[in-house]
């Protein structure tokens, strides 16, 4: 699984399991429509392994810990179950140490799904996946947010007390690495911070027509009930920052498979890609004009069965520096209409020489959601964006 996907559970009773070169800390929490859990009697951990249809299980330092999830025991008014891992030695961080989440029926040890969550660093706990109930299905997401102090701050963000808990609470409760976890009951959330819909009103989708992201913000290409899945265009404008200067960036788009393998890239020196289901428009050597710089169409119905991922990507061929760049954004449009149905407009810039705007991720449901991306690299290429944006993913 990548960051932000979904299935849904074939079995009634799941076991997920976190392993990682050094001993982990993983818990649970049972969360309500509002995010929060009803007491602390909703946080599963190794001093409180059983709760209402979720028990944690101890590996015994053999095996990883896992949390045990009976959907047909979970109570009525939870709709999700996150679980969370952190490295049991005090302060130590997820640099270097790269943790698998495993989905499993837990009646036959069968695997269902795996997600290691991609580009940690500094974080001391972390969300690796919920189940959730939507539509009467129960599903696991993959998640992957990280935050620098602890399981505690995972764990006072949705509403558990943990003054009188220290062996749940590796560090002391400050304010998480990432901005504040949304309390939308089922956000699909990207790696560094998850979308944030009004509470209650579940995932953004385009049924109130254009949506405006904020960076890691995202949007299920859903409208009236049903996945888009015509021809879209993905246009990427940004002008000089200094009058009388040309800008010359270069627009492409970098399409992986379900193991973030990289098929393919469509820019100015292959404007067509995957049997004609992406074209790019061609290069634009200035950024001068007003509208859309370059454009890249994308045929949603007739990409391969097996791309599950795009990353849009602006690089600087020449050199110059984002820094030198101004009112740099992507928009998706219908291509048919020419409505625009997303945009993100990139409000800060770095002196780098690379950027990755925005992603596409195909749902196991077949519905395609877009992340604002808004992640600066060194790379004046878009060969030079494959591995990065595989991490984004």
């Amino acid at each position: 699984m990548t960051p932000g996907s979904n299935i849904p559970l074939p079995v009634a009773r799941v076991a997920v399991d976190v392993a990682a070169p050094v001993r982990l800390d993983v818990s649970g929490l049972l969360l309500t429509a509002d995010g929060k859990v009803r007491s602390d009697d909703d946080f599963i951990f190794y001093n409180q392994p059983a709760g209402p249809g979720v028990t944690y299980r101890s590996g015994g330092g053999g095996a990883p810990d896992a949390i045990v999830v009976d959907t047909t025991a979970v109570p009525a008014g939870i709709e999700k179950i996150v679980v969370t891992a952190s490295p049991d030695a005090a302060g130590q961080t997820f640099q270097g140490i790269e943790p698998t989440a495993t989905v499993r029926d837990a009646d036959s040890g069968g695997e269902l799904a795996t997600f290691t969550p991609p580009g940690l660093g500094t974080e001391t706990a972390l969300i690796v996946v919920e189940i959730y109930l939507r539509g009467g299905v129960w599903k696991v997401r993959a998640v992957g947010q990280g935050y620098a102090n602890g399981l505690a701050g995972i764990a006072t963000d949705f509403g558990v007390s943990v003054d009188e808990e220290p062996a749940a609470a590796p560090a002391p409760a400050a304010v998480p690495q990432v901005p504040a976890a949304p309390q939308a009951p089922v956000a699909p959330q990207a790696p560094a911070a998850p979308p944030a819909p009004p509470a209650g009103s579940g995932k953004i989708n385009l049924d109130k027509g254009r949506v405006s992201l904020r960076k890691n913000q995202t949007v299920s290409l859903v409208k009236g009930g049903r996945p888009l899945l015509s021809q879209v265009k993905m246009g990427l404008g940004w002008e000089p920052a200094f009058r009388g200067r040309d800008i010359d960036l270069d627009a492409s788009v970098i399409a992986y498979g379900p193991r973030r393998n990289h098929q393919d890239s469509c820019y100015f020196g292959k404007l067509s890609i995957l049997n004609g289901s992406i074209k790019h428009s061609g290069d634009n050597l200035t950024g001068e004009g007003a509208g859309d710089d370059e454009v890249i169409v994308v045929d949603l119905g007739r990409l391969p069965a097996d791309t599950t991922g795009l990353v849009f990507t602006v690089n600087s061929f020449s050199g110059q520096k984002f820094t030198e760049v101004a009112k740099a954004y992507c928009r998706l449009m219908d291509a048919a209409t020419g409505e625009e149905l997303v945009r993100f407009d990139l409000t800060t810039a770095e002196p780098q020489t690379g950027v990755m705007m925005a992603k596409l991720i195909k749902q196991f449901s077949g519905e395609w959601e877009m992340t604002a991306l808004g992640d600066f690299v060194k790379s004046r290429t878009v060969r030079g964006m494959v591995k990065p944006a595989a991490q984004a993913l």
